[in-house]
């Protein structure tokens, strides 16, 4: 009884309990000022205040290390339906679990990861939503997500001409700048700069074959890496039109929609329709999960990645 009184005061976003909410704005405060002393490090005219600002960071550590833990202790809670061992080593793989890991490492060592750190305030949005049915967060890794065959072909081709361009560009010009061109890696890293039109010229072609492949690669390089750009473009504009269908149909049909994105750690995550607890004169009408429409039932459980959608009672009654 008491993890999961301690599960539900940890859990980001629960607008039901109080304590909860404290333990949320509590915590946006820490990042908040974590964040803030990292930044004031970097000024070496605030010398004199670094050991206080030491003494800032060791506590704000402490309590990530706190929280940490407790959450590797209620993680069972997380993911009820997995033995303990398993969930553990599901959150410490998730991605909340893996940025407060390197929140807290960098303290220890690995100091070159500092700027994780500034992962976690993605949290901070969480206490922040568009309205309290709505997370932008989910538009994007649900468009992510739909679109990752997509994404991963584009990347791929990438990649492809990126490895094709370093290879061409190295016999091109290795003779005449071996210490420019001195491997394959350095090819690499010209192709890299030259498709993605950065330029950073600290090493560039001076043959006539090695400037003919860095106009080809240019040219290649706005149309092929602007492909990914457009296919998550696309996918705002469906989602978009998704949502603006519903809400045309919930206008013409006078009925009152409300949409719900379940992320990971939300309050109905592995509950049952019948168990969740929706807004007075609402129920669940179609959950949405991997692009398909699904007809919810008492028993049917919500899953992390769903998207339910709520509409008024009153509906329901006049339609059946």
């Amino acid at each position: 009884m008491k993890k999961q009184k301690v599960f539900n005061i940890i859990q980001i976003g629960n607008k039901d309990d109080v304590v909860s909410r404290f333990f949320d704005i509590f915590i946006a405060a820490v990042i908040i000022i974590n964040i803030i002393v990292m930044v004031l490090e970097t000024y070496s005219n605030l010398s004199p205040f670094f050991p206080v600002l030491d003494t800032i960071v060791l506590i704000t550590i402490i309590i990530f290390c706190i929280e940490y833990g407790l959450r590797i202790w209620t993680a069972d809670l997380l993911y009820p339906d997995l033995p303990r061992r398993k969930a553990i080593i599901k959150f410490l793989f998730s991605f909340d679990g893996i940025v407060d890991l390197f929140t807290i490492l960098p303290f220890f060592f690995l100091s070159g990861f500092v700027a994780f750190r500034i992962l976690r305030i993605i949290r901070i949005f969480h206490l922040f939503r568009i309205n309290s049915q709505y997370d932008s967060f989910a538009i994007i890794f649900t468009v992510l997500k739909e679109k990752k065959n997509q994404i991963l072909s584009s990347l791929i081709i990438i990649g492809i001409l990126m490895l094709a361009s370093s290879i061409g560009i190295y016999y091109a010009e290795h003779d005449v700048q071996p210490h420019a061109f001195e491997n394959a890696f350095s090819g690499v890293w010209w192709s890299m700069s030259t498709l993605l039109t950065v330029g950073y010229g600290d090493i560039y072609p001076i043959t006539t074959t090695g400037r003919i492949m860095a106009i080809i690669t240019a040219f290649l390089g706005v149309g092929v890496v602007a492909i990914p750009t457009g296919i998550i473009s696309a996918g705002f504009v469906e989602h978009y039109s998704r949502v603006k269908l519903m809400e045309r149909f919930a206008r013409d049909e006078h009925v009152d929609l409300l949409t719900i994105h379940v992320t990971e750690g939300h309050c109905w995550e592995n509950l049952n329709v019948s168990e969740i607890c929706t807004p007075d004169h609402f129920c669940p009408a179609i959950i949405m999960r991997d692009g398909e429409s699904l007809i919810p039932t008492s028993d049917f459980r919500i899953k992390k990645g769903d998207t339910v959608i709520l509409a008024a009672e009153g509906y329901f009654l006049n339609t059946y």
